[in-house]
């Protein structure tokens, strides 16, 4: 620890250090289990209208801007982040040393100085710490997290009283006024997203799982759509729940450890419930006053009440946090319409159109103020808010690394069936699980299929464990017309989304076909 005339400088403190100072500055209360119980304000998700990116030389060229990534001015990011100092200069620091990606060519050296210690917590159980970080190493990063400085838009050219910049020529993220801890996590996957495809990297929004052969599974989706609730299985082993890295010939995790949206899980697995406990943050989750019980379901604070741990609190996992290529691909997609089969298998191109295409539902909490109606969501390679650079690029990079390993893709409906949400039922987890099986044992391969001639998809005729007549979703519907008009109209929905993008006519092919009307 250095003292200085102003603040402590507090550097690299472990878990326990961490714990401590945050009870004692009153940052959170210890849950039953040990766990960090944590609020963020009235900010309880990402906030997409705060989040910039430096309009700089280096990286213009390369950004894809929009209304995803939105420029700030070089000059307005030296101001504020001058200022965002000169408030650290007044508080305590925290600092971390860390690592992002287990792969020994990939990484990324990070300096985390955050002004509250449960902040510094999450990031050391997100990231990875190490031995080896090099503190003058030409490519390190900076991050700045003032959770408690306020942003003046008229002075600071920011939409609100918060942001989070990315600036990639002065390898500085700066979060002004942010207190949810996603954003922080994020942001650096943003960073990784844009410099891992020029070293011909896929960066992933996806958990990946490992059989007892060494057979890696990989689950892409938005939040809420399953990725960690059907990555984790007591017969596989963890690789990561939620960013990872696919070079050729690896696939490997960017983090140390799992932020898991905990209402999202239907059922709180073993290795979840042993995971949260002491050194665990737990974020925006109703608890008990006086048993410091948390209560996973109970939503009044928020829908998006998350826990975040390091990988060590998981003992089914793989241990180096890489493993080879994939075998199996699953797209996630939560269908609100009740339309899309509980399974399909995507060949090559349809692989390519539902990848760009990214669809679901925005069921899953993750953005600020995002809790009204379910609709439909379209977010190109499952991950548009993180994605500085055009999405052909990530998806150009999936199709290359998949052609190298021949991998196997599935899409699969973990959303309604029957009729829409509220009408119909959610796909029962159990038939979702076995169709997974079915996937991972590789008995899905060959099987004989069906065409479903709207939504252009194949579905397989039998899947073991699973009732034939419910893999086709037409089957599901009482009033098999109105099935048939609601796909027509996802299909239209699929082919206007997908005119942003400059496709080949083979992948345009691949997609939903709408019917005249």
């Amino acid at each position: 620890m250095t003292k200085t005339h102003k603040n402590h400088i507090f550097t690299d403190l472990c878990p326990a250090q961490l714990v401590e100072a945050a009870l004692t500055r009153g940052e959170g209360r210890l849950a039953h289990n040990g766990a960090l119980i944590t609020e963020t304000g009235r900010r309880t998700g990402r906030s997409p209208l705060d989040h910039y990116i430096v309009d700089e030389p280096s990286s213009t060229d390369s950004i894809d801007w929009g209304s995803v990534n939105r420029p700030f001015g070089a000059q307005q990011f030296d101001a504020l982040w001058e200022r965002v100092k000169d408030h650290m200069a007044g508080v305590d620091n925290f600092i971390s040393n860390l690592h992002l990606a287990q792969d020994p060519g990939h990484y990324l050296p990070v300096k985390v100085t955050t002004e509250t210690a449960w902040h510094n917590l999450f990031a050391r159980n997100l990231f990875i710490a190490t031995e080896n970080f090099n503190p003058k190493g030409k490519n390190n990063w900076r991050v700045l997290h003032a959770a408690n400085f306020t942003c003046v838009p008229e002075r600071d050219g920011t939409q609100s009283d918060a942001a989070v910049i990315i600036h990639f020529g002065k390898r500085k993220v700066l979060l002004a006024g942010m207190k949810y801890a996603g954003e922080l996590k994020k942001a650096l996957f943003s960073v990784q997203n844009f410099l891992l495809p020029e070293r011909d990297v896929l960066p992933m929004h996806c958990s990946a799982s490992q059989d007892g052969n060494g057979d890696t599974c990989l689950f892409f989706g938005l939040s809420g759509t399953g990725k960690t609730t059907l990555c984790l299985n007591p017969e596989r082993r963890l690789i990561g729940d939620d960013e990872l890295g696919w070079a050729r010939g690896s696939v490997f995790n960017m983090e140390g450890g799992c932020y898991i949206r905990c209402s999202s899980l239907e059922e709180i697995p073993l290795q979840i419930d042993a995971a949260i406990r002491f050194g665990t943050v737990v974020e925006n989750v109703v608890h008990d006053n006086e048993q410091r019980q948390p209560d996973y379901n109970d939503k009044r604070l928020t829908e998006n009440g998350r826990c975040a741990f390091p990988l060590d609190h998981i003992d089914n996992r793989v241990l180096e946090n890489r493993t080879g290529e994939p075998r199996h691909i699953i797209f996630l997609s939560c269908d609100h319409n009740g339309v899309l089969p509980p399974l399909a298998l995507l060949g090559r191109h349809a692989a390519a159109y539902h990848f760009l295409s990214g669809y679901t539902a925005n069921i899953g909490a993750g953005e600020y103020g995002d809790m009204g109606v379910v609709g439909s969501v379209f977010s190109p390679c499952y991950a548009a808010p993180f994605t500085p650079r055009p999405a052909r690029e990530y998806a150009d990079l999936l199709m290359k690394r998949i052609d190298e390993s021949d991998a196997r893709v599935y899409l699969l409906n973990t959303g309604w069936s029957g009729s829409p949400n509220g009408n119909g039922s959610r796909i029962p987890l159990a038939i979702t699980r076995a169709l997974v099986s079915a996937i991972q044992s590789g008995s899905l391969e060959s099987v004989e299929s069906e065409h479903l001639d709207v939504l252009n998809l194949d579905i397989p005729l039998r899947v073991e464990g699973v009732d034939s007549y419910l893999l086709n979703p037409r089957n599901a519907w009482d009033d098999p017309a109105a099935y048939d008009q609601k796909a027509n109209a996802l299909a239209g929905l699929f082919a206007d989304n997908i005119k942003k993008f400059d496709l080949c006519a083979d992948v345009l092919a691949a997609g939903p076909r709408p019917l005249p009307l």
